[in-house]
């Protein structure tokens, strides 16, 4: 008898990504090419969203978007062009920090590293 594959089944393995997705607007552009130039970083162009994709840890630093837009940037102005996003997300002061993965986020989400028995 032969077994066929699930229809729904998933690789329940970490991608070790995390991301957004941004309004495909001026200062979504600008975010999106301050993030473009960044070491695993992947900026993709979509007709109504940008998404950025980041390995590991992607750091939205307020200070450098700030500059690129020539005015002040912060988190309320972050999410009001991010419609979604995936992985762990943290949000401090100066930037807005998503990890791909809870052990590297916590000791910003209050995330308990002991093992259990």
């Amino acid at each position: 008898m032969t077994t066929l594959p699930q229809p729904f089944s998933a690789d329940r393995t970490s991608s070790n990504k995390c991301g957004v997705t941004l309004m495909n607007n001026q200062n979504g552009h600008v975010v999106a090419d301050v993030m473009r130039g960044k070491e695993n970083v992947t900026v993709t162009d979509f007709p109504s969203m940008i998404r950025v994709d980041g390995e590991r840890v992607l750091t939205f630093d307020f200070d450098e978007i700030s500059k690129a837009l020539g005015f002040d940037f912060d988190q309320a102005d972050f999410e009001e062009i991010m419609s979604t996003h995936y992985g762990r997300m943290v949000h401090l002061d100066d930037r807005t920090v998503l990890f791909a993965n809870p052990e590297d986020a916590a000791e910003y989400i209050d995330f308990d590293l002991r093992p259990v028995d």
